[in-house]
């Protein structure tokens, strides 16, 4: 059974400056190397879902401009419908500059553009796709109100709705109430609930707290540590898998793709889910770049083997 996800976010043309080390303040470094690839939080999360299985639709924004034509051709090639983006006449289509040390790290700069413009008619447009899905994802780089119509509207159709509260921003409570289940890492689920992620005792505290604001599922991906993961009936910590990174843009994107590409709607089989989802991730980070590190189903199949 194939999955079908549908991604309301963000569009970005990625432009990675490779250096030894983060600048001080004041201070010029020369970059070793510079390229520009698709990205954005929304697209990398649909390329994810796409070539791990699912069948994926988009919705959101781009400029009326070259940057524009080429993000949209790269979820084609990716074999996503991109119905559901449209075109904004006015501003251009969103960027990202990525510093990335020699050490993996990376710091990120992000023009909003187009993205900034995602509304409630973009997503009236693409109701199709989003009733028609098994899960709708949304994350904070397109506007929360575009959120909140779309997981309205997958919650009147028992559509799953998954939220990455990133980059992290203070939260409408309504989203929440229409929320299944949330997958922040450990900073974003610190400035939303106020519990620092140090042990296994706060990661359960911080369930309970989302809980309260109304969500019932968490999952807290802890960087090179691995994830959380709680729902109703059970709760667990799952090793991330050890490997040397040299990019880590994308891994949480390509995380959450993977991760509804494989996941029951009922969340019953969330912790092989997980499994799949950090073994796909495992592999983002072994490669440069945002969505040309994103693997395929065949190359996490075999990764696990």
């Amino acid at each position: 059974m194939t999955n079908k996800v549908t991604v309301l976010g963000s569009l970005n043309v990625d432009t990675t400056l490779r250096i030894k080390r983060m600048p001080q303040p004041g201070e010029t470094l020369m970059t070793e190397n510079k390229s520009s690839a698709a990205g954005g939080k929304g697209a990398n999360q649909a390329v994810a879902a796409a070539r791990a299985g699912a069948q994926t639709s988009f919705i959101g924004k781009v400029g009326k401009d070259s940057a524009g034509q080429f993000m949209v051709e790269s979820l084609n090639d990716d074999q996503i419908n991109t119905d559901g983006i449209a075109v904004d006449e006015t501003v251009g289509t969103g960027s990202a500059s990525i510093l990335l040390d020699e050490e993996g790290q990376n710091s990120i700069l992000v023009y909003g553009g187009s993205n900034k413009r995602v509304s409630k008619q973009e997503v009236d447009a693409a109701a199709e796709q989003i009733k028609h899905a098994d899960f709708v994802i949304a994350q904070f780089e397109t506007p929360q109100e575009a959120a909140l119509e779309a997981f309205k509207m997958a919650k009147e159709n028992g559509v799953v709705t998954i939220l990455n509260p990133a980059p992290a921003a203070q939260i409408d409570p309504a989203l929440l109430q229409v929320t299944d289940l949330i997958v922040p890492n450990e900073t974003e689920s610190a400035s939303l609930t106020g519990i620092e992620i140090t042990d296994d005792a706060s990661m359960v505290a911080s369930a309970k707290a989302f809980e309260k604001m109304g969500v019932k599922n968490l999952i807290i991906t802890v960087g090179s540590k691995g994830a959380f993961y709680s729902t109703a009936t059970e709760h667990d910590f799952v090793p991330a898998f050890k490997v040397k990174a040299v990019d880590t843009t994308a891994a949480g994107d390509t995380f959450i793709g993977a991760l509804s590409s494989q996941l029951k709607t009922d969340l019953s089989n969330i912790a092989t889910a997980l499994v799949f989802a950090q073994r796909a991730s495992s592999i983002t980070v072994q490669r440069l770049g945002a969505m040309p590190s994103i693997p395929t189903v065949a190359e996490i199949k075999a990764a696990s083997k």
